[in-house]
């Protein structure tokens, strides 16, 4: 594979480097959600031989508790992990710092629209390494249907009425409401349609779904017919729980998404911070991981070429070049936020009456 004779003369050199006294390993701190690829064991221990630097982690529960650890303790995280969503207001803020590619050396395999892609730059300036993209869309229980729907609107299908599972967040609600009406997901322009449109699925909803277990207890369980999800969730489910679902990308469009890794500011081990991204853009920590336990898609071309025939993210790939419609999640106003939380919550009352 390659990159393994690499990773050996790395792990060569630290350690000569090491034994002499003229390495200083540091323990770096890194700001993501649990169980998202920074964190798995193998993976740090392998980091920690080829390096000598430690890691540790920190965990956030929303991008808004993430921004306020940024601005709350400055000097404490080497790396943060962001939605470039909200790339740009980090570096608005002053809570991230500039990079520059040419650091990590895993970087020229990064596909040119990812590496620099406009959610992740502010004022000419990078700001984040562009690290794992995916979809929302939804998933459906193989057992109840005869053929793979591919329609947004099988959302609303009468047929699975009461058998639709749906993540109770306000943002992605009206993302979805947008697609199916052909709106822009980042600043819908009619917000009564939205609203007419999430009425319209109260029939349709078995339950609201709000983490990944949540969801596989559910359709386990066969309580839904199909649920909206994220891919790299649908490949952990079926690969590690065998659950017979299959991921649909529709005609209408999806939800892109794009993660990326960034430097606060005030990052206190910057070299050993940047050794840490560029391991984690490798394509052999990345083959490694999708394959063992499941992940969204590497930024990183030469990561999924080398992933098995057959590989969930392949199949997806294939099924990404056929949606002209693949609109990223990208930055919002407050006012926009502020507008598609009032229609959800108004929504979710009208779903009790």
């Amino acid at each position: 594979m390659k990159g393994y004779g690499c990773i050996r003369s790395i792990v060569l050199a630290v350690s000569l480097a090491l034994a002499s006294g003229l390495v200083q390993a540091d323990t770096i701190r890194v700001l993501n959600w649990q169980g998202y690829g920074t964190d798995e064991d193998w993976s740090l221990e392998k980091f920690e031989k080829a390096t000598g630097n430690t890691v540790e982690h920190e965990y956030f529960n929303s991008e808004q508790e993430m921004l306020t650890k940024l601005r709350t303790n400055p000097g404490t995280y080497d790396v943060v992990l962001i939605n470039s969503a909200y790339t740009r207001q980090a570096a608005e803020e002053g809570l991230i710092q500039p990079l520059d590619l040419a650091d990590y050396p895993h970087s020229d395999g990064l596909q040119p629209r990812l590496a620099h892609n406009p959610n992740l730059e502010y004022d000419g300036k990078l700001y984040g390494v562009a690290w794992l993209w995916g979809v929302t869309s939804f998933a459906i229980n193989t057992g109840a249907f005869d053929e793979k729907p591919n329609s947004i609107m099988e959302l609303w299908n009468p047929e699975h009425a009461g058998r639709l599972g749906w993540r109770d967040d306000a943002v992605e609600s009206c993302q979805f409401a947008a697609l199916a009406t052909g709106q822009d997901i980042n600043d819908p322009s009619d917000y009564d349609v939205i609203r007419e449109r999430l009425h319209a699925l109260k029939p349709q909803i078995r339950t609201f779904w709000n983490s990944e277990n949540e969801w596989n207890q559910y359709m386990s369980s066969g309580e839904f017919d199909l649920a909206t999800y994220w891919s790299g969730s649908a490949a952990r489910s079926k690969q590690n729980f065998g659950l017979p679902i299959e991921f649909v990308v529709p005609r209408e469009g999806a939800i892109a998404w794009l993660d990326g890794l960034s430097l606060p500011t005030d990052v206190p081990h910057p070299e050993a911070a940047k050794q840490f991204i560029d391991w984690m853009i490798d394509p052999e920590f990345y083959v490694q991981w999708d394959t063992e336990v499941g992940a969204p898609i590497s930024a990183n071309e030469q990561a999924v070429a080398q992933l098995p025939d057959g590989a969930f993210n392949k199949q997806l790939i294939a099924q990404l070049k056929e949606v002209e419609n693949l609109p990223f999640m990208g930055p919002m106003s407050d006012e926009t936020r502020e507008k598609m939380l009032e229609v959800w919550q108004e929504t979710k009352t009208f779903y009790q009456e």
